[in-house]
């Protein structure tokens, strides 16, 4: 009866471990299909295989599972813009290792995923926009710093710093981000021309000119 006892108590511990990581994938399959609005518990154990207590005991509520999604998106994006560039470095050659870093993310099937719920589920659940808006938003403001920085420095003349951010990776998500929200293939150029014309076309604007004793 014991040794029957213990069999059980084995089955859990051994799904345990990798339970919430089935849990989160299968929360960004289902809302991704159907919409986190349309998604309930039940279905989202079922979908895990895991038991039902077994998803309440990792996560209490829906809203939980979608901020620890946010929680390993934000893990992707401290990559995406390093926090230790901003006085560092020749800019073209920080703008690159930028601007490489965000198509990389793009890459990332979990990310995409992830921003197409937001993008469709937020007008219904205003939160989610919030909450991943707080996420994102402290990743553009190390690239608006470091503009303002190379503009203090006359390296750069940004007037608008938070706009020239959002001109520079706008010109990298027109090419490998949008079309994937929208059901297209990225365009296809390599990933070195898009890099090498963006940061070009953005010093091109930006770029104080240097004096000619220089």
């Amino acid at each position: 009866m014991d040794s029957s006892s213990g069999s059980i108590e084995a089955g859990p511990k051994v799904r345990h471990s990798g339970s919430r990581e089935a849990i989160i994938e299968a929360a960004g399959r289902l809302f991704l299909e159907r919409g986190f609005g349309f998604v309930s518990m039940d279905e989202l154990a079922e979908a895990a295989g895991v038991a039902r207590r077994t998803l309440y005991n990792q996560f209490a509520t829906k809203e939980d599972i979608f901020r620890e999604m946010l929680r390993r998106v934000s893990g992707q994006l401290e990559n995406a813009v390093p926090s230790g560039i901003e006085p560092h470095g020749d800019v073209e050659d920080v703008l690159r290792v930028i601007a490489h870093a965000i198509l990389e993310l793009h890459r990332h099937p979990e990310y995409c995923g992830f921003l197409r719920m937001v993008v469709a589920d937020s007008r219904q659940f205003p939160w989610i926009a919030e909450e991943f808006a707080a996420v994102m938003e402290p990743q553009t403001e190390r690239l608006v710093h470091y503009l303002a920085h190379l503009t203090a420095r006359d390296i750069l003349d940004c007037r608008n710093p938070v706009l020239a951010a959002h001109q520079f990776m706008g010109m990298l998500n027109e090419i490998s981000l949008w079309p994937w929200m929208i059901g297209r293939e990225s365009i296809p150029f390599a990933a070195e021309d898009v890099v090498d014309e963006t940061v070009r076309t953005f010093l091109q604007r930006y770029r104080r000119p240097q004096s000619k004793g220089n």
